[in-house]
C-alpha cells in the first residue's frame, strides 16, 4: 500500500529533458519526491545511442536510475528513498509510473504524443493527491504552457543556474567612491616593487574587494589599481600597467579603453592562469587575447603555441558535412581567428609586403585550431589555449576544457552572454557564467567585463538601437 504523503513536500514530474539536461537533478529537490513516468524512461531510452552530449546524459541518467532501483528490494509502488544514493543531500523519495495514468486531456491533445502522455500523468496526479502540490518539471517552453493552459503548476529547471538575474554577474571592475580615500586613507601605507606601487589601505569597504579586481576612479587624477590581497578590513591595491600608452603596445596593440586596459593586464601576466572575458560584439576580445598570446609565445617565450578552440554550434542552418583534416574541418569556424590575425599584421608598417607576409607564415605555424570534440584525456602543457564562443559551453563542458590544462598552461575563455546559440542554455545556466562566478576571487584567475564597443561607428550604433 502506498504511504501517506507528507504535506509539506511537493511532488515533482520531471520531463525528460531534464534528466538529458543534468543527469543529477535526481539528486536536487531535497525533500521534495520525484515522480518519472513511463513515457520519460522511454524517451531516455530512444536518446541513448550515439557519441553527443544528450546521449551521454541519456545513458548516465539510466545508469543513476538503475543503481537507485536495482538495490531496493520492497515495493517500489512505496517509492525508494534517495537519501542512501545522495549522501542525504536528497531525502525525498523516488516513484516510478506502475500503472496506467490516464488523465481526462482535451481531445485536441492526441495521447499518441510522448509530451501529452506525461500532461496526462501529471493530470492524473493531482487528481489522486488533491492536497499536495504537483508539478511539472520541463526546460519545454511549450510543454510548460500546455501545462498552465490545463490548470497546473508547472516550472523550469533552475538548479544549474548560478544567477538568476545576470545583471549581479561579477564585473571584475569597480568604481571606488568619491570619498574613498577620506574613508580608506588614515594610516596607508604605500612602497614600489618591480615598477609598481602598492598601498596598504584600512577601511569598511575592504570586506567586500576580491582577489584581481580591478578599482577604479575617474577624477583629476585617475586611479587604476588592482586588488593583491585582502585581510579583514585592509587590503593591498597595486597600480595597474598602463597598456594605453605606445611604448607598452602588445604585438602593435594598445587599449583604446578602461576595461581593455585591464584585460591586458591579466592576459599579460603570468601568475595569472584563468582568464574570462565578457562582452558584447566589437569590445576587442579576440583581438587582445590573440595580441597577448603572440607577445607571450614569440617574443617572451613564455608558452610554446597558442591552441584555440570554440563550440561548433550554427547560427544559420548547418553547411553539412567538411572535408579535410581536423583544422580545415574547423577553418569555416575561424573566421574571428582569421579577421583579428589580419589586423595584428598590419601593426607593423616598416615590415613591408615580404616581412608581413614571413610574419604571417610564422604566426600560423604557432596558433593551432583544435574541435572541442578530440578533447578528452588530452592534456596541454606551456600552451596558450583560448576558448571562443564560450558561453554556448555547458558547465560539465567548460569542466572538461579547463581541466585540459597542465603544467604552465594559459587558460583564456572569451564570449558574449547575451548572444547564446545552444538550446536549454541560458544566460544564467551558461558554462561562461558559472566560471565566472566560481573563480570569483581566486588569486590566479583575472576577470574583466567589457563595456565599450571599438570595432565601428556603424557597429556600436546597431548593438544598442537593434
Amino acid at each position: 500500500m502506498a504511504r501517506q504523503p507528507r504535506v509539506q513536500t511537493k511532488l515533482f514530474v520531471l520531463d525528460t529533458n531534464v534528466l538529458m539536461h543534468d543527469p543529477t537533478s535526481l539528486y536536487h529537490f531535497d525533500e521534495h519526491d520525484i515522480f518519472l513516468p513511463m513515457a520519460t524512461l522511454e524517451e531516455l531510452d530512444h536518446n541513448k545511442k550515439g557519441m553527443s552530449e544528450v546521449a551521454r546524459n541519456a545513458r548516465q541518467a539510466s545508469r543513476f536510475l538503475d543503481e537507485i532501483v536495482r538495490d531496493y528490494e520492497q515495493e517500489i509502488e512505496a517509492g525508494i528513498p534517495l537519501a542512501p544514493h545522495s549522501h542525504n543531500g536528497a531525502t525525498g523519495r523516488l516513484f516510478l509510473q506502475t500503472r496506467t495514468m490516464n488523465g481526462e486531456l482535451p481531445a485536441t491533445l492526441p495521447s499518441s504524443k510522448v509530451d501529452n502522455q506525461i500532461l496526462g500523468v501529471v493530470l492524473s496526479l493531482c487528481q489522486q493527491h488533491p492536497k499536495r502540490q504537483v508539478i511539472l518539471v520541463s526546460k519545454d517552453i511549450n510543454m510548460r504552457i500546455k501545462a498552465r493552459a490545463l490548470g497546473f503548476a508547472a516550472e523550469d529547471y533552475f538548479n544549474d543556474k548560478v544567477l538568476e538575474d545576470t545583471d549581479i554577474l561579477y564585473s571584475g571592475v569597480r568604481e571606488l567612491p568619491p570619498d574613498f580615500w577620506e574613508t580608506h586613507g588614515k594610516g596607508v601605507e604605500s612602497w614600489a616593487d618591480g615598477g609598481r606601487n602598492y598601498y596598504r589601505v584600512h577601511g569598511p569597504l575592504c570586506h567586500g574587494f576580491l582577489v584581481n579586481e580591478f578599482l577604479y576612479q575617474e577624477q583629476n587624477r585617475p586611479l587604476y589599481v588592482l586588488v593583491k590581497e585582502v585581510k579583514g578590513d585592509s587590503a593591498v591595491l597595486e597600480t595597474v600597467k598602463d597598456y594605453t600608452h605606445q611604448k607598452n603596445n602588445v604585438w602593435g596593440i594598445t587599449a583604446r579603453n578602461r576595461e581593455q586596459n585591464f584585460a591586458l593586464n591579466v592576459l599579460m601576466n603570468p601568475n595569472v592562469d584563468f582568464v574570462t572575458l565578457l562582452g558584447q560584439a566589437g569590445t576587442g576580445k579576440t583581438l587582445l587575447t590573440l595580441a597577448a598570446g603572440l607577445m607571450q609565445t614569440l617574443e617572451h617565450k613564455t608558452y610554446s603555441e597558442i591552441i584555440m578552440t570554440r563550440v561548433t554550434v550554427p547560427v544559420g542552418e548547418d553547411i553539412g558535412f567538411l572535408p579535410g583534416t581536423e583544422e580545415e574541418k574547423m577553418t569555416p569556424w575561424m573566421g574571428a581567428l582569421e579577421d583579428n590575425l589580419d589586423v595584428l599584421n598590419r601593426t607593423d608598417d616598416e615590415a613591408g609586403d615580404w616581412g608581413r607576409a614571413a610574419t604571417q607564415d610564422l604566426i600560423r605555424s604557432r596558433i593551432k585550431i583544435k574541435s572541442l570534440n578530440f578533447m578528452r584525456g588530452r592534456t596541454f602543457i606551456n600552451k596558450y589555449l583560448i576558448i571562443d564562443e564560450a558561453q554556448n559551453l555547458t558547465p560539465k563542458q567548460m569542466k572538461t576544457l579547463i581541466t585540459r590544462a597542465g603544467p604552465g598552461t594559459k587558460v583564456v575563455c572569451l564570449g558574449n552572454i547575451a548572444q547564446i546559440d545552444t538550446p536549454y542554455l541560458t544566460e544564467g545556466s551558461s558554462g561562461l557564467t558559472y566560471v565566472v562566478d566560481r573563480f570569483k576571487g581566486w588569486s590566479h584567475n583575472g576577470h574583466v567585463t567589457l563595456q565599450r564597443g571599438e570595432r565601428s561607428r556603424l557597429a556600436d550604433y546597431a548593438a544598442e538601437a537593434l
